[in-house]
């Protein structure tokens, strides 16, 4: 594939959300042809490299609707959620960026480079270094390009030590929404997202709401029932940690009895 380098990047606008950071690239190359309306309407999709079957699931769920809705999908190009969203996003006829954690250069192989073909056909491959190898720093690193790009961020699937949550924590320096999916407390790859949620540092993506269940003798739905609260005061009120909580928020959301509005959570009111 062919490669370009963006010249004096910070002189086209599309890109003028790179000038959020503080530490912005010093340069940027991209495969293979340049659209400005790419950038218009840009959404992350990030998540553990091990996805689980229900981190699948919900990426077909979530991808499907955003590009229906005219988003352009940004991820990492990492295998498991990231490669995942790409491909969801490109059967679907949608448009995807690519954002690399190594040179626009480095060599790709076998699926992998059958994937970067079919981005670059309806979207874009993008780096901000040549011909630099993969290694541990270059990652969260290029990271902070794909939130920038983004108007929001959606954290899929995440371990305790994910490089998701390092791109959720640049996401919240840089003002961008955050939505996490809740998982199965028993899932290590939905403690990191349990975790975002039940902090309030995001907010939980339930796609479309069940309906209702009716039920007065939960404590927790009690306490909603007369006020909104954030998780951390809901754990003091009712003496319990706050992951415990953050776990029956996620259930009692899922079955459609509360509703969260800006971190905080109250009953739904039949």
């Amino acid at each position: 594939m062919d490669y370009l380098p963006i010249v004096d990047w910070q002189k086209k606008p599309e890109l003028s959300k790179l000038n959020d950071l503080p530490n912005p690239p010093k340069e940027l190359y991209f495969s293979e042809t340049w659209d400005p309306q790419l950038f218009e309407n840009c959404v992350a999709v990030v998540g553990s490299r091990r996805m689980t079957e229900y981190g699948r699931r919900v990426i077909e769920k979530i991808v499907p609707k955003l590009v229906f809705e005219r988003k352009t999908i940004v991820s990492g190009f990492m295998y498991g959620v990231d490669q995942y969203a790409h491909r969801m996003c490109l059967e679907n006829g949608g448009r995807t960026i690519a954002v690399l954690g190594w040179g626009i250069t480095y060599p790709i192989s076998g699926e992998e480079k059958k994937l970067a073909r079919n981005i670059t056909d309806h979207g874009l491959l993008l780096s901000e270094w040549k011909d630099q190898q993969p290694t541990l720093w270059t990652f969260p690193v290029r990271n902070r390009i794909i939130v920038a790009l983004s108007a929001e961020v959606i954290v899929i699937e995440a371990a305790v030590k994910s490089g998701s949550l390092v791109t959720a924590k640049i996401a919240e320096k840089l003002k961008r929404p955050v939505w996490a999916v809740p998982g199965p407390i028993t899932s290590p790859t939905s403690v990191g997202t349990n975790e975002l949620i039940a902090t309030g540092k995001a907010k939980m993506w339930l796609g479309d709401q069940p309906q209702p269940q009716k039920s007065s003798s939960d404590p927790l739905l009690r306490l909603l029932t007369s006020d909104a609260l954030t998780p951390s005061e809901i754990s003091r009120k009712l003496g319990k940690p706050v992951s415990e909580i953050g776990a029956q928020l996620s259930l009692l959301a899922l079955t459609g009895q509360l509703i969260e509005r800006a971190g905080k959570y109250y009953a739904r009111q039949n």
